[in-house]
């Protein structure tokens, strides 16, 4: 006994210094490194040709030392601290107008300008070129840079310059820039007689009270369910998180805990208020769009059984970042832990740390995820973000339809019709006629816009590889009996059914932001909407809805 004792002394002793040894040789190659480093940064400094800037080359070290971790770990210098206030605030100081570049006349583009906000007070309108600011020339600037330009302090005024539609000389406005609030809730309302629709868009400041007023104004509108819309929505503050999942479920649930390598980073997060209510039935939606805070809440409510998880599989972010400050008024927004909901389970779907051989971040195979439970015992699992309970199919879309929503053509078709039409009909009512697509599929043809078929891309490589091979010859009169079937120009690919619809769709969706702004678009698109169209369904069958959210029998 005494030898075993004596034994196991000695092992726990040997453990201290292979222990320490190991500490020490990491500091010691942490010091070793960053001497490197800073030698080979004054060598430069010092023998390089060419004088080098050290803000410039040192945050190139800095963005590639981050690369290696993860795309949600950040330096922010001093200069760009307004990008993260953003982040997290969901308000910055501007004119309040979404841009976008425009080829065809090398200057970028109002696209809307944001209802109440100061571009529209001073009377810029969609469609408006921006010609210059101050009297700078923006020609030939990118998006980024002449978005830098109309920030600014709040309360300062500027003078902006446009082009407009229809008016030979530039139109010139005084702006007063002010804090702008990007709204996380931009649209709430009735999509039935007894089913309220809320879209949810970020996670910032505040964004709990958004949503509880939203559900209050509903109900009081005779609201008997709810679909909660969290398609694209990437997620935010893990404490909002916290409290829009709070107001369904009980007070005193876990609702989310983390971990993490230090022990100050792991917390536990339960709801600590009433909720504002416990029974009514609800839908989620989500899509591979759904990240982070998003992921919480949708996951928390299906561990605990509380609402029907209706779409696509969310994104699969399970890690957490803090903002830690860094000399000179910088910041690092560092991942410093994992989040767990309350099955246990993290859908964290990216590794990080071990990439594939063409540099994308590996996913946890289905196979090798794991098994947990909701709080009614129907099985869930880990690692690859939510998987939705009812899982809704989207539609293939042809790749003519993404190449027309991002062309000049489409802007200017839009900004034709808008000076054409005073007023249309209401948001989810509008329709364009067929004379109005024609219209649309003329400009298309008389522009200079193009597009690559894809079936032309595999027909080259097939035949290609049939030449390669040695039995084209033989198989020519079949091959150009295809290519024959697939030519066309791009006005008959625009008046295929499938194309026409999809492209009608996208039109619609933008001449009625022109008219009533984003929540009108959002009502738009909702007219023929997959997603919610199968929420209705299942909020309209109660057995249906009871039944998805209990365990299923073996």
């Amino acid at each position: 006994m005494k030898k075993m004792i004596l034994a196991a002394g000695l092992v726990a002793v040997q453990a201290f210094p292979l222990s320490a040894q190991k500490s020490d040789n990491h500091n010691f190659e942490i010091s070793k490194n960053l001497e490197i480093f800073n030698d080979i940064y004054k060598q430069l400094d010092l023998f390089y040709v060419d004088t080098l800037s050290a803000d410039t080359v040192i945050e190139w070290g800095i963005d590639a030392m981050l690369r290696q971790v993860d795309p949600f770990t950040e330096y922010y210098p001093e200069e760009g601290l307004d990008a993260l206030k953003e982040m997290t605030t969901g308000k910055y100081a501007g004119v309040g107008a979404i841009i976008r570049y425009y080829k065809k006349e090398d200057y970028v583009m109002i696209v809307e300008p944001l209802e109440d906000s100061p571009a529209r007070d001073a009377g810029v309108k969609a469609g408006d070129l921006i010609v210059a600011i101050d009297g700078e020339d923006m020609k030939g600037k990118n998006t980024q840079e002449v978005s830098n330009q109309l920030r600014g302090d709040a309360g300062s005024t500027f003078e902006l310059s446009v082009k407009r539609t229809g008016v030979e000389e530039p139109l010139v406005f005084k702006v007063t820039r002010r804090n702008i609030a990007m709204p996380p809730v931009p649209y709430y309302g009735m999509v039935s007689d007894s089913v309220g629709y809320i879209y949810f868009e970020r996670f910032v400041d505040g964004c709990s009270r958004d949503v509880r007023r939203a559900v209050v104004d509903l109900k009081e509108k005779g609201a008997k369910s709810l679909v909660l819309d969290l398609r694209s929505n990437g997620g935010g503050l893990l404490r909002e998180a916290v409290e829009v999942a709070n107001l369904f479920i009980p007070r005193g649930k876990k609702v989310v805990y983390t971990k993490g390598k230090l022990a100050s980073v792991n917390s536990e997060y339960y709801t600590e208020k009433e909720p504002l209510d416990l029974d009514i039935p609800m839908v989620v939606l989500v899509d591979g769009g759904t990240a982070s805070s998003a992921e919480i809440i949708s996951g928390a409510w299906q561990d605990l059984d509380r609402a029907v998880i209706v779409g696509r599989r969310t994104y699969g972010k399970g890690l957490v970042q803090m903002i830690r400050e860094l000399p000179y008024h910088g910041s690092l927004k560092v991942t410093t832990s994992r989040y767990y909901i309350p099955s246990g389970r993290c859908i964290q779907a990216y590794d990080y740390r071990h990439l594939n051989p063409d540099g994308s971040a590996g996913t946890v195979p289905d196979s090798l995820t794991r098994v947990f439970k909701t709080a009614g015992g129907r099985e869930v699992r880990d690692g690859g973000g939510i998987k939705p309970d009812v899982v809704v199919e989207p539609d293939s879309l042809p790749s003519i339809v993404y190449d027309v929503a991002a062309s000049d053509v489409l802007v200017e078709y839009v900004n034709q019709f808008a000076n054409a039409h005073p007023s249309i009909a209401p948001a989810g009512e509008f329709s364009l006629s067929d004379e109005d697509y024609d219209d649309f599929v003329k400009l298309v043809e008389q522009s200079d816009f193009t597009y690559k078929r894809r079936t032309e891309e595999v027909m080259k490589l097939l035949e290609s590889a049939a030449r390669f091979e040695g039995c084209y010859e033989e198989a020519k009169p079949e091959f150009e009996a295809l290519a024959k079937k697939l030519s066309g120009g791009v006005g008959a690919d625009l008046e295929k059914p499938k194309n026409k619809k999809a492209i009608k769709e996208s039109l619609e969706s933008n001449i009625v932001s022109r008219y009533y702004f984003n929540r009108g678009a959002i009502l738009q698109q909702l007219k023929d909407d997959k997603d919610l169209k199968t929420a209705l369904e299942i909020l309209a069958d109660k057995e249906r809805y009871e039944q998805l959210l209990k365990p299923v029998e073996k």
